[in-house]
């Protein structure tokens, strides 16, 4: 183990604060939604959707590398844990707001009335 002589406490006090650091970030990106990253489309979504994807992406990893003590494994079982997870989450992220757009697109400009 390459983290042994470190002390507990400060290692959860450091996951701690990347982790709030990101979520700092994530919460006032979404209050401020800045309309450079808001009113920009990228695959049938806002910039400030994917960058809302990717900042939690990133945090899941970490949770994984810190908690589930990742960080001393091998790179190949590493990716063999992560990488189907976030494909898997990239994909249905992709899925979900492809649809989701096709759908509004339909209400606005069919025929159909918005009933909600």
């Amino acid at each position: 183990m390459a983290h042994a002589h470190e002390s507990n406490t400060k290692r959860i006090w450091v996951v701690f604060g990347i982790l709030s650091v990101i979520t700092t970030v994530e919460v006032a990106l979404g209050i401020v939604k800045p309309d450079s990253l808001f009113r920009v489309h990228f695959l049938s979504t806002s910039l400030l959707n994917w960058i809302f994807i990717i900042l939690t992406l990133v945090k899941a990893y970490y949770i994984m590398w810190a908690f589930m003590h990742l960080e001393g494994e091998k790179g190949g079982f590493r990716w063999s844990i992560v990488g189907p997870l976030v494909f898997l989450i990239l994909y249905l992220c992709f899925i979900v707001l492809v649809e989701g757009d096709y759908v509004f697109e339909v209400f606005k400009t069919g025929h159909l009335k918005w009933i909600f």
